[in-house]
């Protein structure tokens, strides 16, 4: 599929191909119920799957890096 234009000529294209794989493939959604989604519908199905976890204390880290040290 090709790539249309964000609304407000802001030059930049819309992911079409990327949300439609996040939509089928991830939360495998029928087309009807994808193209029937607002934008604000589609992200916050998606948010689940975006959120980053927090890195690990420091005190963690080093433990980790003690127990499993790089054998270089």
């Amino acid at each position: 599929m090709s790539a249309v234009p964000a609304a407000g000529g802001a030059g930049t294209e819309f992911p079409w191909d990327e949300a439609m794989a996040a939509a089928f493939g991830l939360l495998r959604l029928a087309p009807a119920a994808f193209w029937a989604m607002t934008p604000r519908e589609f992200a916050a199905a998606l948010s689940p799957f975006a959120k980053a976890s927090a890195p690990p204390p420091r005190a963690a880290l080093e433990a980790l890096m003690r127990r499993f040290p790089d054998l270089a």
